[in-house]
């Protein structure tokens, strides 16, 4: 997959400032606050700074968190995993695999069929949903 490279002044530019700090800078946005939480339509959630496609509704569930939250992504190749220890914490960090912004972590504690969560900030996605 082709990379796509941005200076931080052009990144700053394309996405708002909430999706900046989230994305670049690896923040986090606060618990129940995104619309695409409760979203329940059938659909996919694309990076919100590349369009690149990464979850779909299919792998959706509520995990009471706060986030989004997926069982897996939609391609493997997709996302990216990197050791993340702030905040006191190891944690596994997920990238978008195409722009490597920050999109949230991954978890050991989701429901089958692949026992993990993919606990994601909402302002990293955009939902496109199924027409039809």
């Amino acid at each position: 997959m082709e990379k796509i490279v941005r200076s931080e002044a052009e990144w700053r530019q394309l996405l708002t400032p909430e999706q900046y700090e989230v994305m670049r800078r690896k923040g986090t946005e606060r618990a129940f606050c995104s619309p695409l939480y409760p979203e329940t339509r059938p659909g996919v959630y694309h990076c919100a700074a590349c369009g690149l496609p990464l979850f779909s509704s299919e792998q959706k569930f509520d995990s009471g968190t706060g986030w989004p939250s997926f069982t897996a992504p939609i391609n493997p190749q997709h996302v990216l995993y990197a050791e993340d220890t702030s905040l006191w914490m190891r944690r596994t960090e997920v990238l978008c695999a195409r722009c490597d912004s920050h999109l949230g972590h991954v978890f050991d504690d989701g429901p089958p069929p692949t026992g993990k969560r993919y606990c994601i900030n909402g302002v990293a996605l955009k939902f496109v949903p199924k027409e039809g």
